[in-house]
């Protein structure tokens, strides 16, 4: 006797070919039903022989398609009705929105042969998609995710996309983005201040390959891409590069680099499995990895520096324009959130860019190119944006909270249910346009995920732009310690509820006592942190003016006169200041400390771009160096480290003649050994064997790479990030979790 069964099935499962994927598996199983979305996921009838529906929920779990997660599947039994056929059937809006919206996936193999195919009807068409690849979260308006949901709304399907829309034999079978060159978007080219040609008066006969010479001939063209603009220059152009970076006021930050394909990456860099592995995925991050000497590549790609951020074409577009390896960074002014609109991009990029390579498909949300390292064979975030956003991270269950970040590398995080939703990378608070773009951000994502928080998250630094947007929203709202809010994050990164020893390494944060923080040993779970160490703090001498010149943390840290550094003028003066604590708040930041070693060194006494000092030390750092700096401890509940111990080492070895690069990894190998020290301190007071390693410090790699080594040696678990970056991006999930954890 046939059975019925009503099956429910929740997680990212709309706009990845699930449903096509359900008709054809029920079809071959010779099963009769229907299938369809509605605001919760995807529901299924499927009715015939018992063995025939065992096999079906089997495989539903097990192969769904490429770009599905499925989280969960339930059912419940249904009285037969003997139907025939199954049915693909149209969406239900009404309900609890509990479906997941897919990120944004890189063209897959199958539409790049058509791309590239002569012969085929997409041959050059710089839109095709599939079921299996193609913008979602950057398009998407509302769920259910259909269609008339999408920006591509305005593009009626002629009549041959909608027959292969409407084909289950086809893969574009329910591709809701799916168009040609008939009916989809297209593409213009075009020079700052001029009208934008209609397609009856059309522009070049090919823009991008209008494009392309224009690179070659050294030009700086915008590109609007899937979540925003792009500026690109040819990546072995000194002048072109030099002319983006002068317009762009970008002067040391390095940029990225997208190649054609694998073969182009591999001369500019040496890749191990993991790196080609993200690179051509369907992620498509930037990875960074390391340069090759004599990379052929403009000096001002990325001055300095040991590594180069690669990607390669994530979308028919890019893959039609990039044929060498070009520069592609942030559509941008420095410090302003990315253009992702047409006419705000033709304003803001028209004094940068010498043409501009449009199309009419609009961005719904902005999304800037995620940026990822590899450590011990996992991603290691450190921006977490297109491609990997809206991917929920799971976080204890609890009343729905609005977790609103921190200042720097902002994000925010909504959360509900178990489901934390980290926001794209929305960039620094420190203007109206971000902002805006912060605001405009937090209210798409409650409206698309049906989340009303009922809590609010925020850093109790009274001046950061986000404390004052959770203040001036009228619902109960927590404070969560910054640096507990990193650990916090590494704990709900890993599926870790604590406690555990957290390091929490950065450059700055707002303290329990009013001080400023940033060298922090927490004993820390999800409900609250005991401070049990700290670097021994240091005045700022000029508050803010410390973080963007270094040099005065030198002065701070008492380095001697007879030092390079402090051959300047205004030396005396701010040695004062630190001596007498005028205009000098106390810090106990490992950031600033990184500061003050380069600063000594003769390596960078001011800097353009936030880390830039610390940075530049770990490029500097020798890595075959293996002795180390010491510390000595003071103290107990909470200790104190003596940072200037480190310093004082590092003038002697100055003294000394000791090469720069030695003394750079002995500097890092003692800050690896102090770690090691204080965590061992605490598993004899606390009996704990976890530590979690989270802030911004622990993107340098020479210094995570040491630390970890040393506390595995010592047989401690060690947690550190793979799915949110461990700098302030992370903040807003590790609020959350606090505050999600306080309130079952």
């Amino acid at each position: 006797m046939d059975v019925r069964v009503g099956v429910r099935v929740e997680g990212t499962v709309q706009g990845v070919g699930f449903r096509p994927f359900v008709h054809g598996l029920a079809t071959a199983l010779g099963l009769s039903g229907l299938v369809g979305n509605d605001a919760a996921g995807v529901f299924i009838e499927v009715e015939g022989a018992p063995g025939a529906v065992r096999r079906f929920l089997d495989d539903l779990r097990a192969r769904p398609p490429r770009l599905a997660a499925v989280e969960s599947v339930t059912t419940r039994e249904l009285a037969p009705r003997g139907g025939a056929g199954f049915a693909i059937v149209g969406s239900e809006a009404a309900g609890e929105r509990r479906a997941l919206v897919p990120w944004d996936s890189a063209t897959c193999d199958a539409c790049l042969r058509e791309l590239r195919d002569p012969a085929g009807r997409r041959h050059g068409h710089p839109f095709v998609n599939c079921t299996d690849c193609g913008p979602r979260f950057t398009i998407v308006t509302d769920v259910p995710y259909d269609r008339p949901n999408t920006t591509m709304a305005e593009f009626p399907m002629c009549g041959r996309c909608a027959a292969e829309y409407d084909d289950p034999a086809d893969r574009r079978f329910h591709a809701q983005p799916v168009c040609c060159s008939a009916c989809g978007p297209s593409v213009s080219l075009r020079l700052p201040g001029q009208s934008p040609p209609s397609r009856a008066e059309g522009g070049p006969a090919d823009p991008i390959a209008a494009a392309r010479t224009l690179l070659e001939d050294g030009a700086v063209l915008a590109v609007k891409g899937l979540g925003g603009y792009h500026l690109a220059a040819r990546a072995a152009d000194d002048t072109a590069v030099a002319a983006l970076r002068a317009r762009k006021h970008r002067e040391d930050k390095p940029f990225a680099v997208m190649v054609p394909d694998m073969a182009a990456a591999r001369a500019l860099c040496d890749l191990d499995d993991t790196e080609e592995a993200l690179l051509t995925g369907p992620r498509r991050p930037i990875v960074l990895a390391r340069r090759r000497p004599g990379a052929p590549l403009a000096d001002a790609v990325a001055p300095g520096n040991r590594s180069l951020g690669l990607m390669l074409p994530y979308t028919p577009l890019h893959h039609l324009l990039v044929t060498e390896p070009l520069v592609m960074t942030s559509g941008n002014v420095s410090d302003e959130p990315i253009a992702h609109q047409d006419d705000d991009a033709l304003e803001r990029l028209g004094g940068i860019a010498d043409a501009f390579l449009l199309h009419d498909r609009p961005i719904r949300t902005r999304a800037d190119d995620s940026v990822v390292r590899v450590f011990r064979g996992r991603p290691l975030p450190l921006r977490r944006s297109r491609g990997y956003v809206p991917e929920p991270v799971p976080i204890p269950k609890g009343r729905a909270v609005l977790a609103c970040g921190a200042e720097l590398k902002n994000t925010f995080c909504l959360a509900h249910d178990g489901r934390a939703f980290v926001s794209h990378h929305i960039g620094d608070l420190e203007n109206y346009e971000t902002l805006r773009a912060y605001e405009e951000g937090i209210a798409h994502f409650r409206r698309l995920f049906g989340i009303a928080p009922e809590l609010l998250a925020y850093d109790p630094h009274p001046e950061y732009l986000s404390t004052k947007y959770a203040l001036d929203q009228d619902l109960p709202a927590v404070a969560v310690q910054h640096h507990h809010a990193h650990i916090a994050s590494c704990l709900a990164d890993n599926g870790a509820s604590g406690p555990v020893i957290g390091v929490a390494f950065d450059g700055t944060g707002f303290g329990t006592d009013g001080t400023l923080w940033g060298g922090e040993f927490l004993i820390a779970d999800l409900h609250g942190f005991e401070r049990a160490g700290h670097l021994e703090p240091v005045p700022m001498p000029g508050g803010a003016s410390a973080i963007r010149e270094p040099w005065r943390m030198a002065a701070a840290y008492g380095v001697p006169d007879s030092l390079p550094v402090a051959r300047r003028p205004e030396w005396p003066t701010v040695s004062s200041m630190a001596r007498r604590r005028v205009n000098a708040p106390l810090t106990s930041s490992m950031g600033r400390l990184f500061d003050a070693v380069a600063a000594a060194l003769g390596i960078r006494d001011r800097v353009n771009y936030e880390g830039q000092a610390a940075i530049e030390l770990e490029q500097l750092a020798d890595p075959s160096e293996r002795a180390s700096y010491k510390t000595s401890f003071q103290g107990e509940k909470p200790f104190t480290v003596a940072g200037a111990d480190l310093i004082n080492a590092v003038v002697a070895d100055i003294d000394a003649n000791v090469p720069a690069p030695v003394i750079a990894a002995r500097f890092h190998n003692g800050v690896a050994a102090l770690i090691l020290d204080a965590a061992s301190r605490l598993r004899a007071t606390t009996g704990l064997e976890t530590v979690a390693l989270s802030g911004g410090v622990f993107q340098n790699m020479f210094l995570l790479e040491r630390a970890v080594s040393g506390l595995e040696a010592a047989g401690f678990e060690v947690l550190t990030h793979h799915r949110v970056p461990p700098n302030d991006a992370g903040i807003s999930l590790g609020q959350a979790a606090v505050a999600a954890s306080h309130s079952t």
